[in-house]
């Protein structure tokens, strides 16, 4: 009997240190790169997040949160990552220090703190709410590189004028900016309504190549893209 016993206090010993051992296993530290594949188009500033299943920057085929809005209609990440935050996500805010633009590439490094999902998030511009996304991507249990091509979406919440009016604010219809001033004035608008209000892949920009009017004040010639738009590549140590 006391042999038993001490063999029962031994095996929960043993649990015990394998259950921390693969808790601790969880956690990793990520190098993150970066790269913008677009001919002309502009990253604006990149969050990067780690967090738990229940945590999410979008999901596709859902209404877009407010924050979300918030950013794909104006660039701004604050709300996103005070919501990582709070649930006890991390988060990396702006790693380019700005605008990330065609070409360009950036690059991070991240502590999941034992959080076990990846994602990424950017406005494009010129557009009206598209941006880059990576949505809830497992990190590996291994040590080892990975690349993750990354999709342009659409948040759904706003038509896509192609209007360059200086816009931005959540709900005021236009497009903020062509980092570039490669864009044109005077359009007419692309379109006035959405039928998908949903999160989904963007349709991409339409343009034209009527630097003061038409319908399009995005240029057909730069502004124009295909899927992936960017490349993640994630070194786990």
């Amino acid at each position: 009997m006391k042999k038993t016993a001490q063999s029962l206090a031994k095996n929960v010993v043993m649990a015990a240190a394998l259950a921390a051992t693969a808790f601790s296993a969880q956690a990793a530290e990520l190098d993150i790169k970066l790269y913008n594949l677009t001919h002309g188009i502009t990253f604006t500033p990149v969050l990067v997040a780690a967090h738990d299943s229940q945590t999410m920057l979008f999901k596709v085929g859902d209404t877009a949160s407010a924050a979300l809005q918030k950013m794909a209609e104006g660039g701004a990440i604050d709300d996103l990552s005070s919501q990582v935050t709070t649930a006890g996500g991390v988060v990396v805010e702006n790693p380019a220090q700005g605008m990330l633009g065609a070409g360009a590439m950036t690059m991070a490094m991240l502590d999941t703190q034992d959080n076990m999902y990846l994602s990424l998030t950017a406005m494009l511009l010129p557009t009206n709410d598209g941006f880059v996304g990576l949505d809830s991507w497992k990190i590996p249990s291994e040590a080892g590189t990975y690349t993750v091509w990354l999709n342009a979406y659409d948040a759904g919440t706003e038509a896509n004028d192609e209007i360059i009016n200086g816009g931005g604010a959540s709900g005021t219809p236009g497009i903020p900016v062509a980092p570039n001033s490669d864009g044109g004035t005077g359009a007419s608008g692309v379109r006035s309504t959405e039928s998908n209000n949903m999160v989904h892949i963007h349709p991409g920009n339409i343009g034209d190549t009527d630097a003061t009017g038409g319908i399009s004040d995005v240029d057909s010639r730069v502004h124009r893209w295909l899927n992936p738009v960017a490349k993640l590549v994630v070194t786990v140590k």
